[in-house]
This record gives structure tokens, C-alpha cells and sequence, in this order.
């Protein structure tokens, strides 16, 4: 059994879903502020993640009330892009509230099978009569194609500069030679800036919609999500903001006849996660103002947990983040970090690469430390900095970017 993976076009789009976008006057710029997922019959199967911030949009409260309430089965995504709905109160929840009813009248569901979604900026009043309003002219565009699904993608955009989508195919033999199946996965995503996503179970943010036609339970969902989301979304960093508003949603229409069984869910749990690995990438390759694209390895941790905390507090620190923006290699910046992560190492034991050259060992600078070997490293688009903490086995890989003027002028301004 393998798996063909399409990124990140949209291609092979799962069978069950129909999308579309429209205006309705949310975004300043005119361009299209409202996206609609729809299954073409039944409910989906549906899992999800949402950010661990104790400030949440009335999206998030919502949403998290119906999929309690349907127990794990959604007929339609709604979102807006442009306005957060987000610390505006009870009419903040009123609205949304009001949005998913009609959704719900116009696509022929109960109000609780719709999950609604926002971003944009936070605290201003919710315009929820242009989200109902627009509901007509969402009816009058959806479709199943994958242009389709790609206008749902670019509406979900804000500060955005490009579409991130990712595809992914498991092939099956059929019951006869010449009788073949599949499984399908389409996503898609947002996010550019406000990116330190710690998700957890059930301005700019990130959101992730993962649609595929496998017939599966909620709870084989949730088990498969959360797999996949924590080497992905809950391991890269734009700024190290975490969104009020963070949503990863898994649905499956089960239009393709195939259960996930115990036989299938490697497979299956395969494509998942090169899918979200694929558009966590394209997240952070697309950060507000980036210039390089940085992994960090951080290997030989007494736990994966220490080894999450030095890759945190390196990707989040502004003193390390703008060193790279200039590829100045300011290896001290790295090691503080480090040391202040809360992670249980030592200096003594630790060594760190900037690509291939050695920068920093066991409590010094590296013997050979080559400056302008590692500078030449840094002004490079993408490369790896590896941290040996000489502790045990943990390790993890953590994926940021850089922070440059172009970041503090994005959001400088952003409201205004």
C-alpha cells in the first residue's frame, strides 16, 4: 500500500465535499471574505483542535458547543476572514450563533451541524448580518471541483501573500485485477503571522481544514489528528504568538466506501501527516516578512519534552530571530536561549552546528568555529541549526523563520 502525495496543488480533491466563496464586505480589499464546506449528503465524521489560549473567538465556544452536541459530526464549515469575532461579547456569540442558523436554513441542516470559523482582527464588533446575508451567493457557487476548493482556500486568507494547499492519494486493489480504489485527502490552510499554535483536544491565526472520503468514526479522527498535528502545527513558530482563534479541522464524508481499518490506518495515518507536515511548512515559509526558512534540531534531550522546550525558546526568542535575518552567527544567543528553556541540560555536555560547521562545544566556542563559514551557512533561504544537549534520547525538529522590519511594519500597522 502506498501513498501518492500531490503538493501542494489541489488535485484529487475527496469525493463528498462541495465548496465556494464569496464577499460580503468584510475585508476592506473587496476580495472574497466568506468560504463554505459543505458535504453533499450526510453529515461528516468530523475531529478537531483548537488553540490553548484562554482567550478564544466566539467561534471556538461555539463550535466546540456543537461538535459536543452532534457528537463529531459537522455538515458545514463556515468562515470568515477579516474581522476575529473575538473579545466582542455576547453579541460576538449571538452573531455566530446567527450565522450557523442560516447556514443552516440555506444548505438544509440543523444549526448545530455547522462549525463556524473566524480570523481577522480581534475586538471589533462581529458583522454577522453581512455573513447572513452573503448565504445566497454561497449557495449560487459551490461546487465539487478543485477550483472550487481552491476559491474556499484563498477566502480564508488574510496577510496571507499565497495559497497553501496539500494533496495526497492511497491507492487500494480492488476486489477484481482490474477494479481499483482510493483514498482521498485535500487540505488547506491559513497563516502567516500570530503563529505559535499550541493546539489542544477538542489578527492573523492558523487555520486548517482536512477533508477526505474514508468512512471513518469521530474517535479514530481524533486519535489520527492528534498524531499528526504535533510534528507538524505544534512544531513550528512565526513569532510565537498563540491565535485566539487556532482551529486544525479534520472531516471525512465517507463517500469512497472505505473504512478505516487496522489494516488501512498506517496508510492513512502516513498521508496525514505529510499532508499537515507539507502546509505547516508552507505556513512558515510564507511568515510575515520571512527571509529564511530555519529548522531546528534539537537531539540528545533526557526527554522529547526538554528537547520541545530548547526548540520553543530558540524559535521564539527575538535576539536569535533577528541574528538570522542579517545571518549574523551569534552562536551566544542560541546557548542562552537554551539555557533558560527550562530544559534539564548542561552546558558541558552540549554542542551546537549552524549547518555543518561546528559553533559551539562543550561549554565553549567550537575549536574550529568559522565565522564566515557560518555566515555563509545563514544567508542561505533554508538551513538547520542542530543542538546536541548530551542528555539522553529526546529529540525533536521544530521549524521557524526569521523576524525583520518587515514583520514590525505588517503589524505596526495592522488595525489601522
Amino acid at each position: 500500500m502506498s501513498v501518492d502525495l500531490d503538493l501542494p496543488a489541489a488535485h484529487s480533491v475527496p469525493r463528498g465535499f462541495l465548496w465556494g466563496a464569496t464577499c460580503a464586505g468584510i475585508k476592506a480589499s473587496g476580495n472574497p471574505d466568506v468560504a463554505l464546506a459543505l458535504t453533499a449528503d450526510a453529515a461528516a465524521s468530523a475531529a478537531a483542535m483548537f488553540t490553548s489560549n484562554r482567550v478564544v473567538a466566539a467561534s471556538i465556544t461555539v463550535g466546540r458547543r456543537h461538535l459536543a452536541a452532534t457528537g463529531g459530526r459537522i455538515r458545514a464549515v463556515l468562515v470568515n476572514s477579516g474581522n476575529a469575532n473575538c473579545a466582542t461579547g455576547e453579541p460576538g456569540v449571538e452573531g455566530c450563533i446567527a450565522t450557523c442558523v442560516a447556514a443552516a436554513e440555506t444548505f438544509g441542516c440543523i444549526f448545530d451541524e455547522v462549525l463556524p470559523c473566524s480570523t481577522g482582527i480581534i475586538g471589533v464588533p462581529f458583522p454577522a448580518a453581512k455573513v447572513v446575508a452573503a448565504m445566497p451567493s454561497l449557495q449560487a457557487v459551490i461546487g465539487d471541483s478543485s477550483a472550487h476548493a481552491e476559491s474556499f482556500a484563498r477566502a480564508i486568507m488574510t496577510t496571507d501573500t499565497r495559497v497553501k494547499m496539500a494533496s495526497a492519494v492511497i491507492p487500494l486493489a480492488g476486489e477484481s485485477d482490474t477494479e481499483a480504489h482510493e483514498v482521498r485527502i485535500w487540505a488547506c490552510a491559513k497563516g502567516a503571522g500570530m503563529i505559535g499554535p499550541k493546539l489542544g483536544p477538542p489578527h492573523a491565526t492558523m487555520l486548517v481544514y482536512l477533508f477526505t472520503d474514508v468512512a471513518a468514526e469521530p474517535v479514530a479522527l481524533r486519535a489520527a489528528l492528534a498524531a499528526a498535528a504535533e510534528p507538524s502545527f505544534n512544531s513550528i513558530s512565526i513569532d510565537g504568538d498563540t491565535s485566539t482563534n487556532d482551529t486544525v479541522l479534520l472531516l471525512a464524508s465517507g463517500v469512497s466506501g472505505i473504512s478505516l481499518t487496522r489494516e488501512l490506518t498506517p496508510a492513512f495515518d502516513e498521508a496525514l501527516a505529510q499532508v499537515c507536515k507539507s502546509l505547516s511548512r508552507q505556513i512558515v515559509a510564507d511568515g510575515e516578512g520571512a527571509t529564511h526558512l530555519v529548522t531546528l534540531d534539537v537531539r540528545g534531550a533526557a526527554t522529547a519534552e526538554d528537547a520541545r522546550l530548547v526548540a520553543r525558546a530558540i524559535a521564539h526568542s527575538p535576539l536569535c530571530k533577528t541574528a538570522w535575518s542579517s545571518g549574523d552567527p551569534n552562536w551566544g544567543r542560541l546557548i542562552a536561549a537554551a539555557g533558560y528553556s527550562g530544559a534539564n541540560f548542561s552546558p558541558e555536555k552540549t554542542r551546537i552546528w549552524i549547518g555543518a560547521e561546528p559553533v559551539f562545544e562543550y561549554g565553549l566556542r567550537a575549536a574550529n568555529f568559522d565565522e564566515v563559514a557560518a555566515h555563509a551557512t545563514m544567508v542561505q533561504p533554508e538551513y538547520t541549526i542542530t543542538i546536541d544537549l548530551g542528555e539522553g534520547p529526546g529529540g525533536c525538529q521544530f521549524l521557524t523563520c526569521d523576524l525583520t522590519v518587515e514583520y514590525v511594519h505588517i503589524n505596526a500597522d495592522y488595525s489601522t
